[in-house]
């Protein structure tokens, strides 16, 4: 059901693959509520995924671009005014990747150049984005950025490797930054602690699937779906959080609370 609550509202979505991404769940609810959309991601990533599938579903532009690179966030943020017609109400990142992971490579021997390289795409990647959005003056007053994070940022958890240490990482980031753009010009900045979700980089996490079922198990609510987290993203846009920011979030159905028992 629409409510309109992003009526008027110009948007942002970073990370979009296929249908299982949660990033694409959060646009199509996005449009819903009365958005205008761009869509962004790198350009293998078009290439190897759905990306214009669901531009053509939405009616959406989609511009190309590395999330690392200064150059490519410029082109993107200064298109986007363009195309949309103002300055960008809200953001979402959901750009994260592990080589250690993807090849197996246990945390206590973890490659030191995957993991720069998993720093700079997962976390790093939001700060140039923020950079890039505050020179260029880019987002407008009482903006609502969110960064897509899990709570292995402040509990370990096996097989979720050097992505624990990015999402650390990417939770600092917000609140600094945060600081500084909620002064300046009200933007809000927040992280946002998702269920465990059958995403095609989630899925590929060793052990992924008994957490998932421990998870929804454990938490009172059950775990938290990717349109669940849509539609918290939407209110995390909308005006009705103008007062919230620097906060990470947790989405998860009361798992990150609760304790355990045998079952």
């Amino acid at each position: 059901m629409s409510h309109n609550l992003l009526a008027g509202k110009r948007g942002i979505i970073f990370g979009a693959l296929n249908q299982q991404s949660i990033a694409w769940s959060v646009a199509k609810r996005c449009i819903e509520e009365g958005a205008t959309l761009v869509l962004t991601n790198t350009p293998v990533a078009l290439r190897f995924g759905q990306l214009n599938q669901l531009a053509a579903t939405v009616n959406a532009p989609v511009i190309p671009a590395d999330a690392t690179n200064i150059t490519d966030l410029e082109n993107l943020f200064t298109q986007s005014q363009e195309l949309l017609g103002g300055k960008i109400d809200f953001v979402l990142h959901a750009v994260a990747m592990s080589a250690n992971m993807r090849k197996g490579i246990d945390y206590e021997d973890l490659n030191y150049d995957y993991l720069n390289q998993t720093l700079n795409i997962s976390a790093v990647s939001f700060h140039k984005m923020l950079q890039v959005a505050h020179r260029l003056d880019a987002l407008a007053d009482y903006a609502s950025v969110v960064a897509l994070s899990y709570i292995a940022a402040q509990r370990a958890f096996p097989g979720y490797n050097d992505m624990a240490d990015a999402k650390a990482l990417l939770e600092s980031i917000a609140r600094n930054f945060g600081l500084v753009y909620g002064r300046e010009k009200h933007v809000r900045i927040n992280t946002l602690s998702q269920s465990p979700t059958r995403t095609t980089a989630g899925s590929g996490i060793q052990g992924f699937d008994d957490g998932f079922t421990l998870a929804d198990r454990l938490s009172p609510l059950g775990n938290a779906t990717a349109d669940d987290c849509a539609a918290f993203c939407v209110m995390l846009f909308s005006d009705y959080t103008r007062k919230l920011t620097m906060q990470n979030i947790y989405h998860d159905g009361g798992f990150s609370t609760t304790g355990a028992f045998p079952l």
